[in-house]
């Protein structure tokens, strides 16, 4: 049917399946950690529940792709001085 059209197809470049890995892994993390393991009752409880997840998962929980630090230790570090452009 897209040959037919004259429609090419790419997974290259923009749009790339690979470009969702951190949010797939993320969403993949929130349902086997939390949603799976928690019967909210109500959407006020699955909201407070997940955002209780979320501020674990950036503040506390240590990531092997950061180095075994969190994400708030990871992306507030201080970055090394460098050279002033003149």
């Amino acid at each position: 049917m897209l040959r037919d059209a004259k429609i090419k197809i790419s997974m290259d470049g923009r749009g790339r399946w690979i470009d969702n890995r951190m949010i797939e892994r993320l969403w993949r993390s929130l349902k086997y950690e939390c949603v799976y393991l928690n019967a909210f009752e109500t959407g006020s409880e699955a909201r407070d529940g997940i955002g209780d997840w979320i501020s674990y998962y950036n503040e506390r929980r240590p990531h092997s792709s950061h180095g075994i630090m969190t994400p708030d230790e990871a992306y507030g570090r201080i970055v090394p001085d460098l050279k002033v452009a003149a």
